[in-house]
């Protein structure tokens, strides 16, 4: 069994010339460091250093050890400082996950931002509308809309969202507006990959069926058919604030908007979290709110 100990005050004592200085260097007695050359000395069967009052000189044996040793503990520097930079650089692959629309618009700026602060770094951005394992999936980081279901995930807020019932002007000037939920049955829905809105009732979440003879995936689809009066469309703020500062879309039964719903920065729960998931969460979360 290696006494790590011995040999590295044997090496501190040939790097700096006397048992003082490197007793003084590693925080322990003079005597306690001769003690440790000696007990080395015994464990090896071999003197390794000749010991005057004035001086120190190596053994041949001492010599051929140290040359050895030295490379040793220099390698256990650069060990610790690799690891120490390791913690603190991201480095790596960041794997992160977004919606489509979402992710391009506001997300993709700002990795790009991070990425420019940190080149060692790689990035996988993948853009997509389902819901991705990030675990399963291998992904570091994922961006999530809507209400954020239980989960064993870490979840920090990037900013509120909202959802909007809208049309257009058009689509008005032929249809009434409805006040009531119910009064949807008498509009053409346009509908997104589900059949159902996100409401609140009475300070309940709902979810309240809707028709019409308009499907599709593409929120930007959808923006399009609600512009050219098709019909009604629920649809996130990033998308339909712009329209209807500009007065081409109209929001209507504001007062069943869901109140619980944001975009949310998840990840994986680890004990240690990685400098490149740590620090591009904090990136991102300072970003958003800018």
């Amino acid at each position: 069994m290696q006494h790590w100990d011995r040999i590295e005050a044997f090496v501190e004592v040939v790097r700096r010339g006397s048992f003082a200085d490197a007793a003084r260097h590693l925080g322990v007695s003079s005597s306690h460091v001769s003690r440790l050359v000696s007990r080395l000395e015994t464990q090896l069967g071999t003197q390794l250093l000749y010991r005057t009052t004035r001086r120190l000189k190596l053994t041949d044996a001492g010599a051929v050890y140290f040359d050895h040793c030295g490379q040793l503990f220099d390698g256990f520097q650069e060990a610790l400082s690799a690891i120490s930079d390791y913690q603190q650089r991201p480095t790596g692959v960041l794997k992160l996950t977004c919606a489509t629309t979402f992710g391009e618009r506001y997300i993709a700026p700002l990795v790009n931002d991070f990425l420019a602060r940190h080149p060692q770094l790689s990035i996988q951005l993948d853009f997509t509308n389902r819901r991705v394992d990030i675990i399963d999936e291998g992904f570091d980081v994922a961006i999530r809309t809507g209400a954020l279901p239980d989960s064993s995930l870490i979840a920090r807020k990037l900013c509120p969202r909202r959802e909007y019932i809208v049309g257009s002007v058009d689509y008005f000037q032929r249809h009434a507006r409805p006040h009531t939920l119910g009064e949807l049955n008498q509009h053409n829905c346009l509908l997104g990959s589900a059949d159902q809105w996100a409401v609140d009732v009475d300070g309940q979440h709902r979810q309240w069926k809707v028709q019409g003879n308009w499907k599709g995936n593409s929120g930007v689809a959808l923006l399009d058919a609600a512009r050219k009066g098709l019909g009604l469309v629920q649809l996130p703020d990033y998308y339909v604030e712009d329209d209807l500062h500009r007065g081409r879309l109209i929001s209507v039964l504001d007062q069943y908007a869901c109140s619980h719903t944001a975009v949310w920065v998840v990840y994986p729960r680890h004990r240690h979290l990685s400098p490149k998931v740590r620090q591009f969460v904090d990136f991102l979360v300072e970003g958003m709110v800018r």
